[in-house]
């Protein structure tokens, strides 16, 4: 254990600044990602291609996290942890000033494809990292700090990106995430200890983590859990259309957006001690608003009220299974990590696959049914990984590992 990990541990009282930085990085992930969505129209007409193709540009982001997460993770375990942190940052720098500055289409896609391998990175690292800060007890809620630029990103990030390209241009917008990125770079150097990296005996093969008690369930539970939320957060537009909400869809994000950060702050109050039961309930009242969807989903207060339930069984996800996760994997847990960015962001393809053959299939009236089907699933995981991945009682009862150290 290091000096820094034991003055850390030693005090109860949370490194907000710290943490923060890396809640920033995530929004900046998050926001590099989704950007090109909400300009597509001008990133169309400013590359004069279609905007199909320029829609491939969050294509190429998301193959870039998922491909290079593992190996990327993997390679970069003997590096001084603030040093990976910072790579990721330079990426993010580098990789949207050469989308801002680019004229040629297939620069900007090999540019996005490279910003997405910094995001899959950031993202194995950042759970890891915040924990590391803590002593064990302290785990859950330096994780759901660090985790809150995801929802701050996707309630107000995009729409914000979007106003910002109306008014001054697609190309600035990005050329202001470059400059956000190296404020951040300033942030991590001023603020964020920096740590060793994991010893050598102590590094886990991805083979070992994967047959690991508790890993694979959690990672199943990802994959169920993010392909049932992002259905229904990728064809929202579409889906609150019945209602007559069409012309309100930034309302109803930001409705989401404002109760997954109450999500976050109640996670953070219950990850410690009820980490097991809080998956189970956030399951169930999302599974809820998905029945009350299916049963009464054209009424508009039906929508928002179902929204708002939705967002705030949603705002702690990504620390509860996180969490879970690595304590699962314990000293394999950056690995385990990795394979967590691989499930989410392949949930958000899927999604986008499935969600598209349901609509021109059948309709967005089936989206509730198919979704309660995929959470139904989720939950009986979760219920029967009771031994390992989702395990009752307090977490600092059964030894929480702290990642690294």
């Amino acid at each position: 254990m290091t000096p820094s990990l034991t003055l850390s541990a030693a005090s109860d009282r949370l490194p907000i600044g710290a943490l923060l930085a890396l809640a920033m990085t995530g929004f900046i992930c998050i926001v590099t990602e989704t950007l090109p969505a909400g300009l597509l129209p001008l990133i169309s007409d400013g590359l004069a291609i279609s905007p199909s193709m320029a829609g491939q540009m969050v294509t190429a982001y998301a193959l870039g996290s998922v491909l290079a997460v593992i190996p990327m993770t993997i390679a970069t375990r003997g590096w001084r942890r603030r040093n990976v942190l910072l790579l990721t940052i330079v990426g993010f720098l580098l990789f949207n000033s050469i989308t801002a500055l680019s004229s040629h289409y297939g620069v900007i896609l090999v540019a996005r494809f490279f910003a997405g391998v910094a995001a899959g990175l950031a993202w194995s690292l950042l759970a890891g990292y915040a924990r590391r800060m803590v002593a064990p007890q302290q785990q859950g809620r330096a994780l759901a700090l660090a985790m809150v630029g995801t929802p701050i990103a996707l309630s107000l990030g995009v729409p914000l990106g979007t106003w910002l390209g109306g008014l001054v241009g697609w190309r600035t917008t990005f050329g202001l995430m470059s400059a956000m990125s190296l404020a951040l770079i300033a942030w991590v150097l001023v603020k964020v200890p920096d740590y060793a990296p994991q010893p050598a005996h102590q590094r886990v093969s991805l083979r070992k983590v994967l047959t690991t008690p508790g890993v694979r369930p959690v990672l199943a539970v990802v994959i169920s859990w993010m392909l049932a939320h992002n259905i229904l957060y990728t064809y929202i537009a579409p889906f609150v259309a019945p209602a007559g909400l069409a012309d309100r869809v930034d309302l109803v994000l930001l409705v989401f957006g404002v109760a997954a950060l109450v999500g976050i702050w109640l996670t953070a109050k219950r990850v410690e001690a009820l980490l097991r039961k809080t998956v189970l309930v956030s399951l169930m009242m999302f599974a809820l608003v998905c029945a009350v969807f299916g049963l009464m989903g054209s009424a508009p207060l039906v929508i928002y009220l179902g929204v708002a339930v939705w967002g705030l069984s949603f705002g702690g996800a990504a620390t509860l299974l996180q969490t879970a996760l690595a304590d699962a994997a314990g000293d394999g847990a950056d690995v385990a990590l990795s394979l967590n960015v691989v499930a989410w962001n392949s949930a958000i393809a899927g999604s986008g696959v499935v969600g598209g053959v349901l609509l021109d299939r059948w309709g967005v009236a089936v989206f509730p049914w198919a979704m309660l089907v995929l959470l139904a699933v989720a939950l009986a995981i979760a219920a029967a990984a009771h031994a390992h991945g989702f395990r009752p009682g307090r977490r600092s009862a059964h030894g929480a590992a702290v990642v690294g150290h």
